[in-house]
């Protein structure tokens, strides 16, 4: 548990003595402190022995010939013992003890060791207005060395509770830091300790003039001010100095409107790495800022440099300020040998109305609670906070509403769209070479006057003249895109029959299927052609009109003269990959040729389709290829036009392109093109064959999407992104811009996931939990920050 221990020495000097001690014990939460009461004798021995060990200091560390932030003096000792020195060092600490077991300080002690445990941290304050009482080495006391979690700071007897604006939390410590000058000494090394900091921002003014650090100081928000170069007490030794540029030096006094407007606007804690720093610790405590850490006496460039990074590497560990303080000045002991006193040097200011700051709290994490042993105070200000488990749980409501929307359809017109727009990046790419197109066009249709049973765009004795043309080409398979449910009457001026063509083993039909609801007719297949080479070609649009989904596999209805559970691209695709030894793998779930699976749609909801889309039967987006396939003209075939080479071995599909017979659709690619245009029929069945065989053959990705579990975690993460950007990013338009930058590299990790992986990640539900996530975080902190108002602790 912490605890607070405020000495105060009232009246008198270390000349005449103090009447009174008193000394106040602060437990956590404590409204009232317990009070005690002693005095300490007369020791003006002590003022003499201080001073003495002063002069020797300077001149030891002269001695030595470090490269040093001291300066000795003409009139200080030079001509020394180091022994000397260590005898001083000695018997400093040894008055030091003496004094305090006075008798009536004695009482104190006693009374405090009570009520303190060994493993309390304990922050103990020394509050006096006499110097040479801050200047002394008060950690000298035993009282330290059985305690191991107390530290020491000092104060001035007068002082008030800083009155601090509420300021939104920046996710950063914001630190002003001023390197002076730098003539004799090296400042680079606290240079870099500050910067890399990661929870930091430090912006840096390299021997500034005094108007610029005045600008600085007044026009924006600091947490930190640090300060390494020269400093010095002035001869009244009543005010310190520093050395801002190797021609200019400001006391406090000459710069305290901009410090109090600094600290005013949130600084709460002042750094100085430089000399002699208890007359500068003096003045700028006279404006009540929260703490500083300064150093007694010079202090050479390697032990400012030192206690600066253990203490930056404890404290923004999460170490209590108190505890990083004492954990950095203790390191320096290793260092004596070469820096006799090192661990004297560093001393923390505390305004004892002030709570000591805390790493996350200057990042902007704060904690409702109020620190342990803290001195109650009227006006306190309670500041309010944003947790992490704000975060989680906004985070957990806007996922949960994100995922409520999208199972109720509403994103679902956009998010077809996007799919089609990401897929409209790719390039062009060749046309499969293994797919030829035999083309019906309207020139076709139109030259040949025959006579047909039914509405066919060419009768049975032209496509048996045409089937049999093919077969002199040797091609690999043919489909039949073309329906054939009557046969005309006989041709006497043909002997070729289309019976006879239609039963080579290599001719695949097609026919529709029954469906009592959309379609209660369906259209029977050539009877001359058995179902296993039979294939269906029912066709299936999104509610926009686009087609997207090809099914492979489906039941038919019992009354259904359409038999075959199988697709024309899969049939057409199968029989080639068969002549590869590739042998189909059928699962109610899946189709499987060899190491590649082509997982169904669930039923229900997957991907993008979430309410209200039939997925039944074996369904699977089509993979489009940006590019046209190699297309033969009727006329050309049966005018014996065509390269043989060109035919052998392929996939060969039949179909009309007519424009006056109604088999066009609407593809992704589409809306993107200027004039809106839609393709016939036997181009779709021909993308179909061609994404089962580039994926198979080629390695083309499939189209997939993830579970819908998966599609679950994906949106609760990148809710989660958006929370914690706004959490963390300092201003509103700091907030907007990365808000704005994550959703971009949302929608880039979809489309790679998309055109590389064939990866269909939910964007527009995820774009959208991160936008909302952040607003309602941004909404939070602007409440507390509204209702964050000063609470009197203590009336």
């Amino acid at each position: 548990m912490s605890k607070l221990v405020v000495f105060s020495f009232l009246g008198g000097d270390l000349n005449q003595g103090f009447p009174v001690v008193t000394a106040q014990l602060w437990h956590h939460n404590q409204f009232v402190p317990v009070k005690l009461t002693g005095s300490l004798p007369a020791v003006p021995e002590l003022s003499e022995l201080y001073r003495r060990w002063q002069l020797l200091y300077a001149a030891v560390h002269q001695h030595f010939g470090s490269n040093q932030r001291i300066k000795v003096h003409s009139q200080d000792i030079t001509n020394i013992s180091v022994n000397d020195f260590e005898q001083v060092c000695q018997q400093l600490q040894a008055n030091i003890n003496a004094w305090l077991k006075f008798d009536s300080f004695q009482n104190i002690e006693r009374q405090l060791r009570t009520l303190l445990s060994r493993d309390d941290e304990i922050r103990v304050i020394i509050e006096t207005d006499i110097v040479l009482l801050h200047r002394l080495p008060w950690r000298l006391w035993n009282f330290f060395e059985d305690y191991p979690k107390a530290e020491l700071a000092l104060s001035n007897h007068e002082y008030t509770s800083p009155q601090v604006l509420q300021k939104s939390p920046t996710g950063k410590v914001k630190i002003l830091a001023i390197l002076g000058n730098r003539v004799g000494i090296d400042i680079d090394k606290d240079r870099s300790l500050l910067q890399g900091l990661t929870d930091a921002q430090t912006t840096f003014l390299v021997e500034p003039t005094r108007q610029k650090l005045d600008e600085y100081l007044w026009n924006q928000d600091w947490d930190i001010l640090f300060f390494a170069g020269h400093s010095a007490s002035l001869a009244d030794g009543e005010r310190g100095e520093i050395c801002i540029n190797q021609t200019e030096t400001l006391t406090i006094l000459q710069f305290k409107n901009a410090l109090k407007a600094a600290i005013t606007r949130g600084l709460k804690l002042a750094i100085f790495n430089s000399c002699d720093g208890i007359c500068l610790a003096r003045n700028l405590a006279d404006l009540n800022i929260s703490q500083m850490i300064v150093m007694r006496e010079g202090v050479p460039d390697f032990i400012a440099q030192e206690f600066l990074k253990n203490f930056l590497i404890a404290f923004a560990g999460s170490k209590p300020f108190y505890l990083a303080v004492r954990e950095a000045r203790e390191r320096l002991q290793g260092l004596e040998n070469e820096f006799p006193c090192a661990s004297w040097l560093p001393v923390i200011y505390q305004n004892p109305t002030t709570v000591p700051t805390t790493w996350q709290e200057l990042c902007g994490n704060f904690d409702d609670t109020k620190f342990v042993g803290e001195v109650p105070t009227k006006g306190k200000i309670s500041t309010s906070k944003s947790k992490l488990r704000t975060v989680l749980l906004s985070t957990l409501i806007v996922a949960i509403s994100t995922i409520g929307l999208r199972y109720l359809g509403v994103f679902e017109k956009i998010e077809l769209q996007t799919f089609d727009q990401i897929l409209r990046l790719r390039p062009n790419e060749d046309p499969d070479p293994r797919l030829i197109i035999i083309e019906i066009t309207e020139k076709d249709i139109q030259s040949r006057q025959e006579t047909t049973l039914g509405l066919k765009s060419i009768s049975d004795s032209t496509l048996a003249t045409l089937l049999k043309q093919l077969q002199k080409y040797q091609p690999r398979i043919i489909g039949l895109d073309i329906y054939r449910d009557f046969a005309d009457p006989p041709n006497k001026l043909n002997p070729i029959q289309v019976s006879t063509e239609l039963s080579k083993d290599n001719v695949v039909a097609v026919c529709k299927s029954r469906d009592s609801k959309y379609d209660p007719q369906g259209v029977k297949p050539p009877k001359e052609v058995p179902v296993e080479r039979q294939g269906f070609t029912d066709a299936i649009q999104d509610p926009d009109g686009i087609m997207r989904r090809q099914i492979l596999m489906m039941a038919q209805e019992p009354s259904s003269t359409c038999t075959t559970p199988y697709s024309l691209s899969l049939q057409l695709a199968a029989r080639y990959l068969s002549s590869e030894n590739i042998q189909p793998k059928f699962n109610e779930d899946s189709v499987q040729f060899g190491s590649k699976i082509f997982n169904r749609l669930k039923p229900g909801r997957s991907g993008g389709y979430q309410q209200g889309v039939n997925l039944g039967g074996n369904q699977i987006l089509v993979n489009y290829r940006n590019t046209d396939f190699i297309r033969v003209s009727l006329e050309d075939i049966l005018s014996n036009k065509v390269n043989a080479d060109l035919l052998k071995d392929k996939v060969v599909i039949i179909g009309v392109t007519a424009n006056t017979v109604s088999d066009t659709w609407s593809t992704p690619y589409s809306t993107g093109q200027q004039d809106y245009q839609e393709i016939s029929g036997v181009f779709i069945q021909a993308q179909m064959v061609s994404q089962v065989l580039s994926a198979v053959l080629d390695q083309r990705p499939i189209l997939w999407v993830l579970p819908y579990w998966g599609d679950i975690l994906w949106i609760c993460g990148w809710s989660v992104v958006g929370s914690l950007i706004v959490w963390r990013v300092p201003s509103l338009s700091d907030k907007g811009c990365a808000i704005f930058v994550a959703v971009v590299i949302l929608y880039g990790v979809c489309a790679i996931a998309l055109l590389k992986q064939g990866l269909w990640l939910p964007f527009i539900p995820s774009a959208f939990a991160v936008v909302a996530s952040g607003v309602v975080i941004v909404l939070i902190q602007r409440r507390q920050e509204f209702f964050t108002i000063p609470q009197p602790l203590v009336e």
